[in-house]
């Protein structure tokens, strides 16, 4: 008889709970000790092995969540993407880059790398033609972003794997923005999948937290970097995490149906002469977007006409949070030239289209018709 396979709500309720043997509480308790036995025990636990009991029952709802083998949870998602890079990557190897991402794994990149002495390329595109141009000799790594931060650019994930495969290269993506919930790479064939556990997976803009999810094999080796470099997570935020990640699916799938109405909408504003959202057919990439997500995502970017002062119109924002992350239940914005981008020069913000009247919306889970009255009475405020 095949085994039932539990949906996506259940995975996110069920799966990976601690349970209460003592108490037979409905929630998981929280073990707090940093301290525990290690005669007679076939495992020896310590918070920086990652291998506390709410550690490791964690992590198992994000394996089931992402179909891998095993996953790991980390203090942060710079801290999960840092420990994996290093994990597979040695002075004189190579690694091949999207050159749309977040500006923190950018950042991390430019700033070490050279330290290791670990050479790296930034595609000049995100077509698999432009990554296979970048591979060298010694390049044991491809990593993407798919849907990208800021710009909703889409990189063909089944192409990027396949690619890799055929080299004998790693493949891994960052999935932070569309999340299990609408995407799931390691079906699409690639081999590491993170995420910045502190977006979809809390949810309520008060975890900080990373994620890896992959084989066995590669979270063995992602494992063995990581208790060196201490990138581990409180018991306590795990306990938070796991309760946050509950609603995941609910949540998620509230979000991206928001900003779908909502993208469609601002593309018909008269005060807006751009959007980037994978969901529209304008988009172009919108047909590969289907292709490989279940939801298009509740995240979006838009640029008001020229004239209006995109800082100023934040400002005018009543409902609408003006703030520096996203994916919480509430709807925020931000400017990436400003944030999640500030470390590019201008320069380098142009060459990849990042314009200073982008913002960045990430949408929430508000009744649409009050995002789209506050939208509007900001755009009314601002002189113009």
């Amino acid at each position: 008889m095949a085994k039932n396979k539990l949906g996506l709500n259940t995975i996110c309720t069920h799966t990976g709970e601690v349970k209460d043997e003592q108490f037979k509480g409905a929630v998981s308790p929280i073990y707090l000790s940093t301290s525990y036995e290690f005669l007679d025990v076939d495992v020896k636990r310590y918070p920086r092995y990652f291998n506390t009991p709410n550690q490791v029952h964690l992590a198992k709802k994000i394996a089931a969540l992402e179909h891998t083998e095993a996953a790991m949870i980390f203090g942060s998602g710079m801290a999960a993407i840092s420990t994996m890079f290093l994990a597979f990557l040695r002075q004189g190897d190579h690694l091949v880059v999207q050159n749309t991402l977040y500006g923190g794994t950018l950042n991390f990149i430019k700033e070490e790398f050279p330290k290791y002495g670990i050479e790296y390329t930034f595609t000049d595109g995100y077509l698999v033609e432009d990554f296979e141009a970048a591979l060298q000799p010694n390049t044991k790594l491809i990593h993407i972003e798919t849907p990208s931060n800021p710009l909703m650019t889409i990189t063909d994930i089944k192409a990027i794997a396949k690619l890799g495969k055929s080299k004998d290269i790693l493949t891994s993506i960052d999935n932070t923005f569309a999340s299990p919930v609408n995407q799931n790479p390691m079906d699409l064939g690639i081999d590491m999948v993170m995420h910045s556990a502190t977006k979809y997976f809390g949810g309520h803009s008060d975890i900080l937290a990373g994620a890896v999810a992959s084989s066995n094999e590669h979270i063995e080796r992602i494992w063995n970097v990581g208790k060196n470099l201490g990138g581990s997570l409180s018991d306590m935020t795990v306990w938070m995490l796991e309760r946050s990640m509950k609603t995941l699916g609910l949540r998620v799938k509230a979000q991206t149906k928001n900003a779908m109405k909502l993208a469609k909408w601002l593309e018909k504003h008269p005060k807006v002469s751009k959007v980037y959202y994978p969901g529209l057919k304008s988009h172009p990439d919108y047909k590969l977007a289907k292709s490989q997500m279940k939801g298009f995502g509740a995240m979006l970017s838009f640029e008001l006409i020229e004239g209006i002062d995109s800082q100023q119109f934040q400002k005018e924002l009543t409902l609408i949070k003006s703030s520096m992350s996203l994916a919480g239940v509430e709807s925020t914005v931000l400017s990436p030239h400003l944030t999640s981008h500030a470390l590019l020069t201008q320069d380098e913000r142009d060459a990849i289209g990042l314009s200073n009247q982008l913002i960045r919306f990430s949408v929430g889970i508000e009744d649409v018709k009050d995002l789209k009255h506050d939208i509007e009475q900001a755009i009314d405020s601002v002189k113009h």
